[in-house]
């Protein structure tokens, strides 16, 4: 009978089955992982040399061989069979064959299991840094279009119904807020990434002599982890950065779903550029926001990769098991769909026109004022609770008749409360209502503005730090 191949085949009498091999691989999406692999190979090389376990010239020789198999990939020269089950043994395989013998030596002290959790983290690593500076830039993008609208006003919506009128750019840093708690939670998730787990081995550590501070200093990991068996099994990192990333596909959802919103006819605030648009197969009048429409739609998408690896680490007995191989397709998945809707964004944003007059136009109807009055009165000395009566009283009458408040006169005014006067008229109207918003962090232009301005300095103080 035909024994196994495989390098662990050692105590097997017969191949594995062609079906299995198929099904066990994951070749055809771990790949993605072999500069990480190579990365961290080199440096368990180095180390292996440094404790004694292999010469120097065993470790350039296998040093060379990697980088060069590194490069093969690249130029698309390699192609792997699907019996070597993965990218680490893909990689192993290639090397043994290019350099001989000692290339089977560098596996000692190591398993698959500290390995793959080695490349994830390095992988995620390099990849949660380039989600930070997708999310500064998107930022900026939210924070230079805020500036250049400081004076345009949009009527502001609870229940989707007209409730107080507010600044477009107070709107806008609304969203730059939530990306920047975004930032917040992918750089504090960076930390627990950047955790060494090489040298747990398969779970219970080596016994070899292995400098393990060696390793992470090369790597550039600033902790090494401190239990062998949480080592392997830990997944947590991979959650927290889907996490992270569900939270931010929901606030580009939300933003996208505004944007097709105020696309509408019904609506009419804002003209998204042909750049971001599409069309109709059938209807040629149509323009349709598909690309906020893609967001919106592949935020379910990252939400469901999270649930995935969630449920795959629920039941899971101490320390690795093969099902732990399922965590790489929700992430690399998620990778790939934040960072793209991250910068599709960014550059939707610059092209989007605002129809100030029709925003302005909608912010002074449904009686968007209502509130300004009842403070009004609560400053002439009429408790809030009776002067929201009242004012709800006026309101109230005004639909019943067809009016505005707009429409009243100062004895109509009067009729409702002695303590109207002719000050009232200037609390009528959007801009006046968003003039008389002076609370730090509210919708007022001094307060906006200020606000603009402090996020401005944060930016040039980054950029110099980043220089």
């Amino acid at each position: 009978m035909k024994k196994s191949r495989k390098p662990w085949g050692g105590r097997f009498s017969a191949p594995t089955d062609r079906q299995v091999e198929e099904f066990t691989s994951s070749l055809p999406f771990d790949r993605r992982l072999y500069r990480h692999d190579i990365a961290g190979s080199i440096a368990h090389c180095r180390m292996l040399e440094r404790i004694g376990v292999i010469s120097r010239e065993e470790a350039d020789k296998i040093a060379a061989g990697l980088e060069g198999i590194r490069r093969d990939i690249e130029a698309g020269l390699l192609r792997f069979s699907p019996e070597l089950e993965d990218i680490h043994m893909a990689v192993e395989s290639a090397l043994v064959e290019r350099i001989g013998p000692a290339g089977g030596k560098l596996h000692s002290g190591r398993s698959r299991n500290d390995q793959v959790a080695l490349d994830l983290r390095l992988y995620l690593r390099e990849e949660t840094a380039r989600i930070i500076s997708l999310l500064e830039r998107l930022k900026d993008a939210f924070l230079d279009t805020a500036r250049s609208e400081i004076d345009t006003i949009l009527p502001g919506y609870t229940h989707l119904q007209k409730a107080q009128p507010v600044l477009l750019s107070h709107y806008l840093l609304a969203y730059w807020e939530m990306l920047d708690r975004d930032e917040t939670r992918f750089r504090e998730c960076l930390e627990r990434i950047n955790v060494l787990p090489l040298g747990a081995a398969a779970l219970a550590g080596s016994s070899l002599p292995l400098d393990r501070k060696y390793v992470a200093q090369i790597l550039e990991f600033p902790r090494i982890s401190g239990n062998s068996m949480d080592a392997v099994s830990d997944r947590d990192f991979a959650a927290e950065f889907l996490f992270a990333a569900s939270l931010c596909m929901m606030h580009m959802s939300r933003f996208c779903e505004d944007l097709i919103i105020w696309s509408s006819g019904e609506f009419s605030f804002i003209e998204i550029s042909d750049a971001f648009t599409t069309g109709s197969s059938l209807m040629p009048q149509k323009k349709n926001p598909d690309v906020a429409e893609l967001v919106r739609g592949k935020t379910g998408r990252v939400y469901g990769n999270l649930i995935c690896l969630l449920t795959v680490l629920k039941g899971l007995p101490m320390s690795y098991n093969r099902d732990l191989q399922e965590d790489k397709e929700p992430v690399f998945d998620t990778v790939d769909t934040l960072a793209g809707c991250l910068g599709v964004i960014g550059s939707m944003l610059d092209g989007i026109k605002f129809d100030r007059e029709r925003m302005l136009e909608e912010a002074a109807r449904g009686f968007s004022t209502a509130t300004e009055i009842a403070d009004y009165l609560v400053m002439k000395g009429v408790p809030f609770r009776t002067a929201h009566g009242i004012v709800g009283g006026i309101v109230g009458e005004c639909v019943r008749s067809g009016k505005t408040l707009a429409d009243l006169r100062l004895e109509d005014w009067r009729r409702y409360h002695s303590s109207f006067g002719n000050d009232v008229f200037s609390r009528l109207d959007a801009k006046s209502s968003i003039l008389s918003k002076t609370v730090e962090g509210g919708t007022g232009r001094k307060q906006v503005k200020k606000r603009i301005e402090a996020l401005e300095r944060l930016r040039s103080k980054r950029r110099k730090a980043d220089r």
